[in-house]
């Protein structure tokens, strides 16, 4: 098993956001997105997150996303959970691919990542 890194940028092309909850305190939302990832990783990412907005403005986010498209020369889809915050305009961001959910030339995928606002994405990656 050989960890390889991807890294590129990702654009927001859709973003879409629907209150689930907004009693008192934190309201919380359903966001829907769609990224074009460039870079090592080209494709399309679909994500649906549960946001919840701090006090202080801070935004708090955990879902799913299903990336497709293409990387290191094998095409397909796979699932990572992607959880973090955006602060005063900063994006930090974790990812982890869900064991299995690989298609195609994914199959056996594993891998942790995340985004940075200022650096774009960053993947490592292995195949089992």
């Amino acid at each position: 098993m050989t960890t390889q890194r991807a890294t590129g940028k990702i654009n927001i092309t859709r973003h879409d956001s629907k209150p689930i909850e907004e009693g008192q305190g934190s309201p919380v939302s359903l966001v829907s997105i769609t990224e074009d990832f460039t870079g090592e990783m080209e494709g399309t990412g679909i994500a649906n997150h549960l946001i919840v907005t701090a006090s202080d403005g801070c935004l708090h986010f955990s879902g799913m996303e299903r990336f497709t498209g293409k990387l290191a020369g094998r095409s397909g889809s796979f699932v990572f959970q992607n959880s973090g915050e955006l602060r005063d305009g900063v994006l930090q961001s974790e990812w982890i691919v869900i064991p299995g959910s690989g298609t195609q030339d994914f199959a056996g995928l594993s891998g942790t990542g995340g985004c940075r606002s200022a650096e774009g994405y960053f993947f490592d990656y292995w195949f089992e």
